[in-house]
């Protein structure tokens, strides 16, 4: 932890009255400090979480509701604070906390309709929605086998300045600006960097989507081929 970072506090409810409590989140909230403004975690799939702001200083908590036996559920090793005769520690020694572990199959399955998807935007001058995409790809691929690959928590592209500092250069490639034969490039770096995380890992039942790779491809150097020609 540092100055700047956030709270997790889960609060672990008996679940007969887990809906009651879930209610009453807000006023939970606020009975805990100066609460500035709370909201739930729909936008990343955690609608039992209560995103809050606290201050003064400033101070952001995630409170994260689950019903007592779901707490073995978890992604991180957590610290008990209090707890009634002993049933949160019990639940939580029933299982290891384990991050999910990027799945290289769900991702090739995925990455060449993306790519198709990207190069179609460039080709129309889409450029914000390119560059939406290409974070989305940069957060959810690239940056997870980074930090995979440097034996550090796949979560996005969280802290990995310090966890893979020789990786920087090259996932910086992957960063456009608001220009269509800059987008260009940035995808080119997309692609080629994906490929040789793919292609140095091993998962040898791996199935490649060759087809999906080679027609995605191609269409995309038809795209970098119309931004040349309209450059010269």
């Amino acid at each position: 932890m540092d100055e700047h970072s956030d709270l997790d506090l889960v609060i672990a409810v008996e679940p007969a009255h887990f809906d009651a409590v879930l209610r009453d989140r807000p006023s939970i909230a606020a009975s805990l400090g100066p609460l500035l403004a709370a909201f739930t975690g729909e936008h990343v799939g955690a609608p039992r979480l209560l995103i809050c702001l606290y201050g003064s200083p400033l101070l952001h908590v995630d409170l994260k509701f689950v019903a007592l036996p779901d707490a073995a559920h978890r992604v991180d090793e957590c610290v008990v604070l209090w707890e009634r005769d002993g049933r949160l520690s019990a639940v939580l020694a029933t299982e290891p906390a384990a991050y999910p572990a990027p799945d290289l199959q769900w991702i090739e399955d995925r990455i060449w309709p993306w790519v198709h998807y990207l190069a179609g935007k460039i080709a129309r001058g889409e450029l914000f929605d390119t560059l939406d995409g290409l974070g989305f790809v940069r957060a959810r691929v690239l940056g997870p086998l980074l930090l995979q690959r440097h034996g550090a928590q796949p979560n996005g592209v969280r802290r990995l300045e310090t966890a893979a500092p020789g990786s920087v250069a090259a996932l910086r490639a992957t960063i456009a600006d608001h220009d269509a034969e800059s987008c260009a490039r940035a995808l080119t770096a997309t692609i080629a960097l994906y490929r040789e995380l793919r292609d140095t890992g091993a998962d040898t039942a791996l199935v490649r989507r060759s087809a999906a790779e080679a027609a995605s491809c191609a269409f995309f150097d038809e795209v970098t081929a119309s931004l040349e020609g309209r450059r010269r």
